[in-house]
C-alpha cells in the first residue's frame, strides 16, 4: 500500500512540477499558489519514501538521490521565477531522476525489470 502511495505522490509531484514551471514561464499569477502545492507534494514524496525504508543501508543511496531530485526540481522553479539560468539544474534533475528511477525499480521492493 505504501509503495502505491509513494508512486502516486511522485507522479503527481512531477506533473505539478511541469505545470508550475510552464505557469512561471508564462507569467501566470496563480503560479505561486501552485508552487506551494508542489512543495506540499515534495513533503508527501519524502514521507512516503521514508515509510518504505526497510533496510537503511540498501536504500540510503536511493534516498539521497531522491532528495537531490526534489532539490533540483525546487531549484528549477526558483531560478525560473527569478529569471536566472536553469540549464544546470535541468541536467541535474534529469540525471538524478533517471538514476533514482533505476534504483527504485531494481531494489528488492521495486519491480522486476532489471
Amino acid at each position: 500500500m505504501t509503495t502505491h502511495m509513494h508512486i502516486t505522490a511522485w507522479v503527481i509531484g512531477i506533473i505539478l512540477f511541469f505545470v508550475t514551471y510552464s505557469m512561471l514561464k508564462g507569467g501566470n499569477p496563480k503560479a505561486k499558489m501552485l508552487h506551494m502545492i508542489t512543495r506540499l507534494f515534495y513533503l508527501l514524496i519524502f514521507l512516503t519514501g521514508g515509510m518504505l525504508i526497510t533496510d537503511f543501508g540498501a536504500y540510503a543511496v536511493k534516498m539521497i538521490v531522491g532528495i537531490i531530485v526534489i532539490a533540483a526540481m525546487e531549484m528549477v522553479l526558483v531560478r525560473t521565477k527569478k529569471g536566472k539560468s536553469t540549464s544546470a539544474m535541468w541536467i541535474l534533475f534529469i540525471v538524478a531522476f533517471v538514476f533514482v528511477l533505476y534504483l527504485g525499480l531494481s531494489l528488492p521492493q521495486g519491480m522486476d525489470f532489471f
